[in-house]
């Protein structure tokens, strides 16, 4: 545990990302994003990326890493972020890790568990089952063997239910005790983990304002310039918040203010997903996002 880290993290819209600004410039810290969505190239305004202000001001690692038709998961994540951690403290800085991906944190402080490797055939029955009845009705079954894990997962995340469907037909495991297994004690870094704990009713007002501000900023814009560009509208990517939704409109298949509201809705939902998983992890200390109070904490933990 050679080299040490900050982690803030937290729900959506929860205040990271001016926090992280804050204590990267008080106390010498480069950010390294732990953002599954703000690693694409051309989607800004609807991950919340970083602005090129503030990204002038503090060093900014492991965004716009990808285009977004490419494959992009937890291990290529660990990857960038460990050269990135590497190269920050060659350098002499500290590291803050900001983000709200849990599975990212996860597997940058404790590695990835080890799972069976893919079954080409396994896995395309449950996409061909999946086009025939959707992803909800498989989401239901994983419901019914491994529910830990269906209760951390949007009934539309595909890749992922399939994943863990997969899993169980193979080996008859639930991905779950596969996790549970490994147990996740190693400790790749010395860390000190905070998580924003946000009033429900404050978090949820935030999230809406955030929403609306994005919309001014551009984002149906944004979405129709990536399927423009050739971005494909089934890939990772666009099902994410916000590009999901805002496709929908442009296909005419939802009206702009149903859209809107949709994502506001589906954001409310994730921000809670998020808070679930980030419960379930080791070492959270769960603080209100007050700078002041977070100062002292911060700078112990980075010998400042």
């Amino acid at each position: 545990m050679a080299r040490k880290l900050v982690v803030l993290t937290g729900p959506t819209a929860g205040g990271k990302t001016s926090a992280a600004l804050f204590f990267a410039q008080r106390f010498d810290a480069e950010i390294v994003s732990a953002d599954s969505m703000q690693v694409y190239r051309r989607m800004d305004i609807g991950t919340a990326k970083p602005t090129p202000e503030e990204r002038a001001q503090v060093r900014h690692h492991v965004i716009d890493v990808a285009e977004p038709m490419e494959a992009f998961d937890a291990a290529r994540y660990v990857k960038h972020a460990d050269s990135a951690i590497e190269e920050i403290h060659g350098r002499g800085k500290r590291v803050l890790v900001v983000g709200g991906t849990g599975l990212y944190l996860r597997a940058l402080l404790h590695g990835l568990h080890e799972a069976p490797p893919p079954v080409a055939e396994a896995r395309a029955a449950l996409l061909e089952e999946a086009a025939k009845l959707g992803f909800p009705a498989l989401h239901a079954r994983l419901a019914e063997i491994d529910p830990e894990t269906a209760q951390r997962l949007h009934p539309n995340d595909g890749m992922r239910i399939s994943r863990a469907l997969e899993v169980y037909q193979v080996t008859g495991v639930p991905m779950s005790r596969w996790q549970l297994e490994h147990g996740f004690a190693l400790w790749r870094y010395e860390a000190l983990i905070l998580a924003f704990d946000i009033d429900k009713d404050l978090l949820r007002r935030r999230i809406f304002d955030r929403v609306d501000r994005m919309m001014e900023q551009g984002l149906l814009a944004e979405v129709r310039a990536l399927l423009d560009s050739g971005v494909p509208q089934d890939c990772k990517a666009m099902g994410s918040l916000g590009y999901k939704q805002l496709a929908a409109h442009l296909r005419s298949e939802l009206p702009l203010d149903l859209a809107i509201e949709q994502i506001k809705l589906e954001t409310r939902r994730y921000a809670k997903r998020q808070l679930t998983w980030l419960r379930r992890e080791q070492g959270v200390q769960w603080v209100a996002p007050s700078l002041s109070d977070l100062e002292q904490r911060v700078a112990t933990a980075f010998g400042a």
